[in-house]
């Protein structure tokens, strides 16, 4: 009996052994193949997101100065300033001859009814040349000041609509009259008669007046107006410090106009025509 169970011990144990030669026959992996070629390169894909902005750059230099820009529209005239004080009286005149004795009865006093009348009108005169119109004058011109812009063009022909022409400051006083009297209207430029004609070989350009007369003796420019800056600037504007300036033509502004005191019967002057605007 222990001799047959021993047998069968024995049996079992060379089937265990048969049946795990069976298990371990598996396949394994084969050795490491050689790498294949490069695939063509894919089509382009989905733009990204923005990514987070970078850091403030190093701040650049300054860059240079630019042109001067165009003269702007002149600005509205200021308020009218206070009185003066009233000057002090002259020294009284000569002791005048003595009058003859007359007969004229009834006349006398229609001759000093018409001294009163005459007095009343020279100061009507005057009232209406320096207040109401604004007038200066010097012993030969009448000088008035034009407040509504224009080109250079058209404030010559408007000069001349009325009888005159763009005032010519051909002496230092003159200049200093017409300089005033810009300061006076609260203006700080205006145009006058004076516009560049020609250029030399040079490329300098010559002056002229209104009345085609050269620059004789006398000339206001500024020492800050750089005549080879402002090549294109061929018209003249009268600063209220009385020095000229170089403008463009096609820039509106004032303008004064100078009218010639022309004598008429009896000694009288005539004043400038007002009807044009």
């Amino acid at each position: 009996m222990g001799l047959l169970v021993l047998c069968v011990f024995a049996a079992v144990l060379n089937y265990i052994s048969a049946s795990s030669e069976v298990c371990t026959n598996t396949l394994l992996p084969g050795a490491k193949g050689d790498q294949g070629e490069i695939g063509e390169e894919g089509a382009q894909g989905k733009l990204g997101k923005d990514g987070p902005p970078g850091l403030p750059g190093v701040t650049g230099e300054t860059g240079l100065k630019g042109a001067v820009g165009h003269t702007g529209k002149m600005g509205p005239s200021g308020d009218k300033g206070d009185k003066g004080d009233t000057g002090l009286d002259g020294p009284s005149g000569l002791k005048g001859k003595p009058g003859t004795t007359c007969d004229c009865g009834r006349y006398r006093k229609v001759v000093g009814q018409l001294d009163v009348n005459v007095s009343k009108l020279r100061n009507a005169v005057k009232f209406v040349k320096n207040v109401i119109l604004g007038l200066k004058e010097t012993e030969e011109r009448y000088y008035l000041l034009v407040k509504d812009p224009k080109r250079f063009r058209e404030a010559s022909m408007n000069c001349k609509l009325r009888g005159g022409s763009l005032a010519m400051p051909k002496t230092s006083n003159t200049n200093r009259l017409m300089a005033d009297y810009v300061s006076q209207a609260g203006l700080t430029r205006v145009y006058i008669g004076v516009q560049a004609q020609s250029k030399d070989a040079g490329g300098t350009s010559s002056y002229v007046y209104a009345d085609s007369s050269p620059l004789q003796g006398f000339a206001s420019w500024s020492p800050d107006d750089d005549l080879h800056i402002h090549t294109n600037s061929t018209c003249v504007e009268l600063l209220s410090t009385g020095t000229w300036g170089h403008v463009e033509c096609e820039a509106t502004m004032f303008f004064i106009c100078e009218f010639p005191k022309s004598r008429r019967r009896g000694g009288g002057r005539g004043t400038p025509g007002l009807a044009a605007s």
